[in-house]
């Protein structure tokens, strides 16, 4: 059986009331806990709106950050710059506003990569891309690393901009 903080015995809505020595307790239902108060109402309805707008307000962009997205694509044009090196074969990266993608060398053909890592990838909706002046640009890493040519992809959304710079010989740095 519960007991109140305040010394009553109750259970479920009633008050134990003792008539006398001989009947011993009474149930007497409490007209003050029938329900909640209006005011208690609005308290919960308060938390419960404060907690749906932090969640709402720390879910994430389903696109990604900017930032993430760039690192994403440094990270892949140096495993294809790393990959020409190993496996002793050129690499090259083509970059256009729709996506990027890697291709290598075999047999004197240039084959796109088949490796998941390696494989086309699209640009988030709404991210715009710039490769210097051109709007197509491919670069290729030899077998000791070196680019053909230095570039600049500037990627853009919502007034936010990050380039990476592809140095010629072959360094990837993502800044802002």
């Amino acid at each position: 059986m519960r007991i109140s903080a305040t010394g009553d015995k109750a259970e479920h809505g009633f008050r134990l009331v003792r008539r006398s020595a001989e009947h011993g307790f009474t149930p007497v239902r409490r007209s003050a806990e029938h329900g909640f108060t209006l005011v208690e109402l609005m308290i919960v309805l308060a938390i419960v709106g404060l907690m749906s707008a932090v969640v709402i307000l720390t879910m994430p962009d389903p696109r990604g950050r900017l930032m993430d997205e760039a690192e994403r694509f440094a990270a892949r044009v140096q495993v294809a710059r790393d990959g020409a090196v190993i496996d002793g074969r050129e690499m090259s990266l083509t970059v256009d506003p729709l996506g990027y993608g890697f291709q290598e060398r075999r047999r004197g053909e240039w084959r796109p990569m088949q490796q998941r890592a390696l494989a086309r990838a699209d640009w988030p909706q709404g991210t715009r891309v710039t490769i210097g002046r051109d709007s197509r640009k491919t670069i290729i890493f030899d077998t000791t690393g070196l680019a053909s040519e230095p570039a600049t992809v500037t990627l853009r959304r919502e007034g936010e901009e990050i380039a990476i710079a592809i140095g010629q010989d072959g360094t990837i740095n993502v800044g802002s």
